[in-house]
Order: C-alpha cells, then sequence, then structure tokens
C-alpha cells in the first residue's frame, strides 16, 4: 500500500517520522521513484553535564527531558554523561527527583508516568534493564514492571553502564536512563559521539563559551545548551547519521520540498 502510494504520479515527496528500519525502507522506495524524501528516525540523545553546572537545574531537567511520555519520544534525553568531579551529587539528586515521580492514570493532571505503548515496549524496556544488570549495571532506583495489568514500568536509574549493554547499543524507548561517569570534557565529547544515532543533544554549564565549544563537537542535529531538546517551529529540525535524513520546521524545512528553478537571462541590447 505504501509503495503504491509512494509511486504515484500525484505524490511529490515524502517525508516519515518513525523506526530505523520503517526509514530505510521508505528511503529505499522514494529512491527508487526519484521522490525527495526527509526521514526523522530514531535517537539516543547525550545529556551531557559540566563540572560548572547548576547540578539542581541540570538534574532536575534530565529527569523531565527522559521521562517526557514515560520516555517514548525520539529527542529524550537518552544517555546521561556526567562529569566524575560533580557524578555523586548529580546522582544523588537525580534519584531525589525521580523518587517523586507519579505513575498512573496518563489521564490525571498529577501523573508524571503514563503506560508504554504497548505489551512488546514493555518487554523490550524489561529485557534491556535486565541485560545492564547481568553486565554489571546497578539499579539506582525503579527498574521494574508496576502492576500485572496494563504496561506501566517504573522509571529507573542505571549506573555502572558500558557499551556492551543494550541501553547504550539500542535505542531505549521507555522511562530508563543510563548514567555514564567520565573524566573530563574531552572524554564526554567522545562518549556522546559514540553511537551510530545523532537526532538531538543538550549541554549544561555556567559557562556559556564552554559549552558552545563542546556543542560545534556535537554529532548531532539539534543541541540545545541549559535547556531540554525539543522542537521548535523556528528551527530546522533532524538528525544526522542514521536518525535521519533533511529537516523539517524553520524554511529549511519548506526548502526540502521545492524545486529550485534556475533561470538565466542574457540581453540582447
Amino acid at each position: 500500500m505504501i509503495g503504491k502510494l509512494i509511486e504515484n504520479d500525484y505524490i511529490n515527496g515524502v517525508s516519515l517520522t518513525g523506526s530505523l528500519g520503517a526509514g530505510s525502507k521508505i528511503g529505499g522506495l522514494a529512491g527508487k521513484n526519484i521522490k525527495k524524501f526527509v526521514l526523522e528516525l530514531g535517537g539516543s540523545d547525550p545529556f551531557i553535564v559540566l563540572e560548572d553546572s547548576d547540578i539542581n537545574l541540570a538534574s532536575k531537567n534530565a529527569i523531565q527531558g527522559r521521562m517526557m511520555n514515560s520516555g517514548q519520544s525520539c529527542i529524550a534525553a537518552k544517555r546521561f554523561i556526567v562529569v566524575e568531579n560533580i557524578a555523586e551529587q548529580f546522582i544523588g539528586k537525580l534519584v531525589e527527583f525521580n523518587k517523586k515521580l507519579i505513575i498512573g492514570n496518563p489521564l490525571n493532571e498529577n501523573t508524571d508516568i503514563g503506560p508504554l505503548a504497548n505489551e512488546q515496549q514493555l518487554r523490550d524496556i524489561e529485557l534491556q534493564v535486565q541485560d545492564a544488570v547481568e553486565k554489571g549495571g546497578n539499579i539506582l532506583d525503579g527498574g521494574k514492571r508496576v502492576g500485572e495489568k496494563g504496561f506501566f514500568f517504573q522509571p529507573t536509574l542505571v549506573s555502572n553502564v558500558n557499551s556492551k549493554m543494550m541501553l547504550l547499543k539500542d535505542e531505549v524507548f521507555g522511562p530508563v536512563a543510563p548514567i555514564i561517569i567520565v573524566k573530563d570534557n574531552i572524554e564526554a565529547v567522545k562518549m556522546a559521539n559514540s553511537t551510530n544515532l545523532g537526532l538531538g543533544a543538550s549541554v549544561w554549564s555556567k559557562d556559556e563559551n564552554k559549552a558552545m565549544e563542546i556543542a560545534r563537537k556535537l554529532d548531532a542535529g539539534s543541541i540545545f545548551i541549559n535547556g531540554i531538546v525539543k522542537s521548535d517551529p523556528r528551527m530546522p529540525f533532524g538528525g544526522i547519521k542514521k536518525s535521519g535524513i533533511g529537516r523539517e520546521l524553520s524554511h529549511y524545512g519548506l526548502k526540502e520540498f521545492v524545486n529550485v528553478k534556475a533561470i538565466n537571462v542574457y540581453s540582447q541590447t
């Protein structure tokens, strides 16, 4: 059905927000039919906390950025990367804010964490957390399914993670946050870029010049300094690497689907 739609002569361009698998298929179909396409796919956004950051502000936003929509967002903060000098303070605050989250009916305004989309999503999260524990990860808070009815999972913080774990190798589409402690800013950038995804990233520091210097080194389509990643119609949005192709929003998004026509006029007078 989708293939027939893309093949249709009335369709001149294709835009998809979805998984890497779906994006690869749609991109292939669009390319086969010589149609423009924009793909906004998955993310593994780093949340980088430098040693001169406001720890209370950073940790509060870390929880918000990771747990929004129960962690089911492509632009959610998915890897907390913190410099070792402030790691203990940052982690302590994370646990404090995480414990305050309320799990329940998403129609209730007081609820922070609702259900996952379906049973398979819940099973995937359970498997990723179990894999982390088996490979040496420490559950600082959460880590379990909630109840037997519905697809609820506790907001979870995991420390002592490593690159062999599914939490770092795969996109985690649920309320689970791996915490990575690094030696310095150089190692923070290296860790942030050690993925085949590059949708968004955030940097937390009181020194905006230093934060800007790091932002320029990050492999991501959107980088926020002292703010969580979000889409804004005034800014181009999209990823690099396997997080997608092209941009949405802003005038850049419009230009993805226009034909730039060049007309060259030579005067005869």
